[in-house]
Order: C-alpha cells, then structure tokens, then sequence
C-alpha cells in the first residue's frame, strides 16, 4: 500500500475503524471501532514470534494509537477465548484497569488465569447468545458462530447510523460437536436491514468448496486408535475443547486412560471440564505419574505442541529432552492446523519423532483436523446472506485477504466497495461508503521476560547475526601522542571458529589502517573504532564470506 497521510478529523455522523493487528498475519487481533469520540475495541490478541524473532515471548498491538484516549473507550468484546484474540488483554489492561471487558462464559473463564498471574482485576462481563449490550453509542448484539473452540461469537455493532457485522473467527459446520451452529438467521436479519460493513474472516479463502465437519474426525481418530499397538499422544491446542473432546471419547472406546501434559493443556481443560465444556467419564483421567503402571497399549498423552513450538512438550518429545520417551509401537497424532510460518518447525517435530521409531499421523497423511475458519464456499454463502454495502477482509495473511476480496467481488459486492487494509489503515465509514481516509505508525510490541516494548528491530538483528554469523571482539591500545599502536590488537570470537589462529592474518591489517589514521590526525576513539570494525569485516567477508558481530574496543594508552 502507497504511504498514506495522517488521518483527518472524524466526520460527526461518520465511523472509524483502525485495525491495530490481524492484517498481514496470523495473530494480534484487535480492531478498535470510533464514533463522536468514543471507542469500541474489538479482540486484543497476541502474535507469536516465529524464527527471525530470537527471544521474544509473544508480540502484543500497538496501543500508541489509543494513548490520551484510555477514558474513551467504552468497552472490550471478545469474540472468543483463542490467544491471538485475548491474550495481550493484560497488556492492554495496565493502561487502564476499569474498561469494561464482555465475552462468553468460556472466554472469560480463559482470560482470567491471565489477569490473575499479571495481578490485575478486570471488570468483566459474562453475555449469552443474541445478548444485547449498550457500550457508549454502540450497541452489539453477540451472535453465536461455529469455530475450533466453544462459545464464540460475531458481533453485530451499531450506531445510531450505522451496522458493522464482525464475524469474528467461524466456519459454517452444520453438525458441530455441541450442537451450536452459526446463527445464520441472525446475520440473514441484519442483511435485510442493511449491513454497512461486512469485517469478515479470510483465513480459508483460498481453500475451495466447505469444510468437513468435525462429527467426521471422531471416525478418523476412532480408526487411528483401533491400529495403534503402543502409546498414544495427541498433540494439539490447548484450547481445542472439541478435539480434546473426540480424543476421550475414542479413548473410552478403545479401553485407555488419558493423561493431560504441558501447563496450559493442563490448565484449560480443567477450565472446560469444571464448565461443563468438556466431558470426562468414569476414570478416565489420571495423573501422569500413574501411567507408568498401566502397559502402553492403555495410554493417551494429550499435549501441546501441534505447531512445533520449541518450548512445548512435544518439541521436547522429539528432541529427547521430556520425562516421557517415545519409540517403535507409539502412535503421534497431529491434531491441528499448520499456521502459516510454522512448517520448519512442525517438520522438525515430524522428522525427530519418526527418527525415534513413533508413527507419525498428520492432516498431510488423515484427516485428523477440521480448520475452524470458513472456506471460500461458506464465504459465498456468508456474503449472499448478509448482503453487505462494504466489506473489509480481516484476520490473515495480505494473500488471504485478497483472495477474500475477490470472493466479495464475485458474490456482487462493487469493487469500489471493498477495503483491503493493513494494520494502521485508518477508514471512514460515511454516506459515501468505507473510505480509506489515511495510516496511522503501528508497529510491533515485543514482550521479552520482564520487559514490553523494549526489545527493537535493531536488537533482534543483532541477536540474529549472534545466532546466524558470531561474534568477534577486537581490543587494541593506542597512543595518540607518538601515533602507535601499543598493545594488541587482540582478537576473540564465539560462534564463529574454532581455530585459534584465524585472525593472525587482519592483525597487522588493523593496526596500519589504525596508524595510518593517528597519522592523519584522527584521534576520536569512537573513529578509530570504526576503523578497526571496518578493517576486521571486509577482512571477513573477503576470506570466510561471514557477517559476524564485531565490537571494537580501542583504549588510549
């Protein structure tokens, strides 16, 4: 997108939208919706780092937008309990503590571990399907949607002049495992009355035709238990309450006793069960330091780590670094989606557990998973319901997005009429239509342990020239007096060569170009660094074709 200019004012009958994440990528939902100078935020999610982020925990929005403007937001709607849709709530709530926050039973009961552990206490709101709540101007109605994880919601917001739908995260399964479907009467009733902006999932809309429902995976897995010899582990989110779900129940079946490994898996199924989400008969659960006493061909590990994170038990499976062991006889089955960007990290799981003799089964090899994102045909059904004047694709890659706009465009909506925005985008929704009025600076928020917003592009390549390419100190001692180099330059590195007489060749190299610079008069220290770093990397690059770290250190004598 062309650089746009500074957004203007805000019209007195008109809405802003500003999506602060969820465009470009997969994770930090949050858009936040203005309108006579209050504001709706919808979702607050967090992004996970992938490989070229080394360190980071998790990223968070950019909430500079909304600084000297705590006290107009009304209020937070969740849509539903997925991290990349709640999980920078406590983030944003140390700005202010007090905004109200509505979401479904489930969604709260997800979030509150969070604000528990960051000491905070929210006001939060519990809401039911096709509830009503005035927040401010806006008033939105939460109306039920069919996803990977229970009670999720689109939300219909309106103004006094206005109606936006925001779907949300949904898919259009007909025989969902709780029996709550999309409310597609709920949204063929606001196309009637007239849909000013349609903000609406685009994640599958590349993917062809409609999704299979989730009844269908409880076959597959039933099939997967039936063949398996030794143990079973199940990877998967730990949110996936229906997934989770099916695995007990083949379980039962199969006459085994589960286990639940990993924190967060522990943590949210716990959350589920005591809620009623999640069924558990009989004894069917135990501790996972009774499993040692049942034989294997009794035994389902359920554990994170679907998209190969390194810290999760499954990673740690694989690379033989877990209290549990796996071999030839263990069944691994992969209950999840691949996030886009993951895949090395998923292979390496695949090819570490494989190695080890596991049987590795996977939606490349079963149909293990069902997506919980609409595809393009239940996309087409979702434009021709609520017949929306304007529509803005959100929640996906640019890629995804633009193959959302063009079913838009095929299901009758006017191209004219059809906003593909990035994060920062700011656009008006008047009389005329939506309107991309101007961009506002949004960046990425890095949490790193302790610290928010420290961490900046600069330090991350740094970190990663120190994991890719090495690090080389140079300390030399100089007399500026007599123009001589009188000690060094010594030279150390770590990462980059064993050898310890790599560098005997660049020293002479460095101390001329350094005398020959006291000899021009140069006497800076932060001058003759730079000499020294120059000198040491061209040398580098020349002779070994690396980029290293290098740090001078020149002392005056």
């Amino acid at each position: 997108m062309n650089k746009l200019a500074t957004p203007p004012k805000l019209g007195n009958h008109d809405l802003r939208v500003v999506a602060l994440g969820g465009l470009g990528a997969i994770g930090r939902n949050m858009a936040v919706l203005e309108y006579r100078r209050k504001l709706l935020i919808v979702d607050c999610g967090v992004l996970f780092p992938d490989e070229a982020q080394p360190g980071v925990d998790l990223i968070l929005p950019d909430f500079e937008y909304l600084a000297g403007r705590w006290d107009d937001v009304c209020a937070l709607m969740l849509t539903h309990g997925h991290e990349d849709h709640i999980g920078a709530v406590p983030y944003l709530l140390r700005h202010r503590q007090d905004i109200p926050i509505y979401g479904s039973e489930l969604t709260l009961a997800l979030l509150a571990p969070k604000l528990k552990e960051h000491k905070i206490k929210a006001d939060l709101h519990r809401v039911v399907a096709d509830e009503v709540v005035q927040a401010g101007p806006f008033s939105v109605e939460f109306l039920a949607v069919t996803h990977s994880i229970p009670d999720a919601f689109a939300l219909a917001i309106q103004t006094p002049e206005h109606t936006v739908l925001h779907t949300g995260d949904f898919k259009l399964d007909q025989l969902p495992l709780d029996g709550r479907i999309t409310n597609l009467n709920g949204f063929a009733r606001y196309g009637d009355s007239g849909v000013d902006l349609l903000m609406v999932d685009s994640t599958n809309a590349e993917v062809p035709g409609y999704l299979a429902s989730e009844a269908e995976i409880g076959t597959v897995l039933d099939a997967v238990f039936a063949g398996a010899t030794g143990r079973v582990i199940v990877a998967s989110f730990a949110s996936h309450v229906h997934r989770i779900q099916q695995v007990m129940d083949a379980a039962v079946a199969h006459g085994r006793k589960v286990s639940f490994v990993g924190r967060s898996m522990v943590r949210n199924m716990n959350i589920a069960r005591d809620l009623g989400y999640l069924s558990v008969p009989g004894d069917t659960l135990v501790r996972l330091d009774r499993l040692a006493d049942l034989p294997d061909d009794e035994v389902v590990l359920v554990c994170t780590g679907s998209q190969g994170e390194p810290m999760a038990a499954l990673s740690r499976i694989a690379n033989r670094n877990h209290q549990i062991e796996v071999g030839p006889g263990d069944t691994i089955i992969l209950a999840s989606s691949l996030i886009p960007g993951n895949e090395n990290a998923v292979n390496r799981v695949i090819n570490g557990l494989t190695h080890l003799g596991a049987k590795v089964v996977h939606k490349q090899n079963a149909m293990v998973h069902v997506s919980g994102h609409a595809s393009a045909g239940e996309l087409l059904t979702l434009y021709n319901i609520t017949k929306p004047k304007n529509v803005m694709p959100v929640h996906g890659e640019s890629r995804h997005l633009h193959a959302n706009a063009a079913l838009a465009k095929k299901s009758g909506v006017a191209a004219e009429n059809i906003v593909i925005a990035e994060n920062g985008t700011v656009i008006d929704l008047t009389p005329g239509g939506a309107e991309v009025v101007g961009q506002i600076p949004v960046g990425f928020v890095y949490v790193d342990g302790s610290s928010v917003g420290e961490i900046t592009d600069s330090a991350l390549k740094d970190r990663r020239i120190l994991g890719e390419e090495g690090f080389v100190s140079v300390v030399v001692a100089v007399d500026v007096v007599d123009g001589k180099v009188v000690a060094g330059p010594e030279i150390s590195d770590r990462g980059f060569t064993e050898d310890p007489k790599a560098f005997a060749e660049v020293i002479p190299a460095v101390t001329k170009a350094l005398e020959v610079e006291l000899a021009n008069g140069v006497t800076d220290v932060g001058q003759l660094q730079q000499t020294v770093r120059r000198t040491v990397g061209r040398w580098v690059a020349k002779t070994h074709n690396r980029r290293p770290m290098i740090v001078p250190v020149v002392v005056e004598a």
